[in-house]
């Protein structure tokens, strides 16, 4: 090998060049395992789905995918209620992805769909540390029809966070009033800035770019040492639209 360097120094030069490409095709998985990644979601591809149905459209002027419930699920929730449609876990997982602790950003916009129950509320938010069977999670989620209600109760709604399957938003209400709530201006349908931050048992969301949090989480459900993938996360009677998701650490 010594002879090749010294006396054939173009074909080191492409040999390197070779060593580089299976190099970097062989990190493909590793990127994802090290919590970094951009996620355009021009179309539907990459998603596993869990309830929902998910299509690539352009929305606002935006390229996205729209995620709605499925249709299965919206037929059995005719015979649910509006808490019990909440306990199904629906979203969409984005693959290969698997974080414990960073950033996440994305743009997010959720309005109530046609013909949804009086509840509904437009919920749209992002889920992280997705167990596989996408029922264990932490999720930071907003309600837009809340943001501009006229009554200030609602509006103190307008942001959530819920850790399933135990800690829902319905318990974490009456057990612990306000502390995993928050206001935040919103309106429905409107493409929104979110960002969380996760570190161990902290979590933070902001909002439309705000220096400060929206909403501040200091025991975060899964742990410090929680890990799990990220999800597209909607709630009953919801139309929503992503895009642009970007991870780091």
């Amino acid at each position: 090998m010594r002879n090749v360097a010294v006396d054939r120094p173009a074909n080191v030069t492409r040999l390197a060049r070779l060593a580089l490409v299976v190099t970097t095709v062989g990190l493909a998985p590793v990127v994802a395992r090290s919590q970094e990644g951009s996620y355009s979601l021009a179309t539907a591809q990459g998603l596993r789905l869990h309830d929902v149905k998910v299509e690539a459209v352009t929305y606002a002027g935006k390229r996205g995918v729209r995620v709605t419930i499925s249709d299965e699920s919206r037929r059995q929730d005719q015979q649910l209620s509006v808490n019990q449609q909440s306990q199904r876990e629906t979203m969409a997982v984005i693959e290969g992805t698997d974080f414990t602790n960073g950033v996440i950003e994305a743009e997010v916009a959720g309005e109530p769909a046609s013909g949804a129950g009086e509840g509904a509320r437009g919920f749209v938010g992002i889920a992280f540390r997705v167990q596989p069977d996408a029922k264990t999670y932490d999720a930071f989620y907003l309600r837009p029809t809340n943001g501009r209600a006229t009554d200030q109760v609602r509006r103190n709604h307008s942001a959530q966070y819920i850790s399933h399957p135990a800690w829902t938003w319905d318990r974490l209400r009456r057990e612990t009033p306000e502390r995993y709530e928050s206001y935040v201006d919103l309106v429905p349908g409107a493409w929104t800035r979110i960002r969380l931050e996760v570190r161990g048992d902290t979590a933070r969301l902001f909002v439309h770019g705000q220096e400060q949090p929206t909403l501040l989480v200091n025991d975060v459900k899964t742990g410090a040492q929680g890990r799990g993938a990220i999800a597209l996360w909607i709630g009953p009677g919801t139309v929503a639209h992503f895009r642009d998701v970007r991870v780091r650490r």
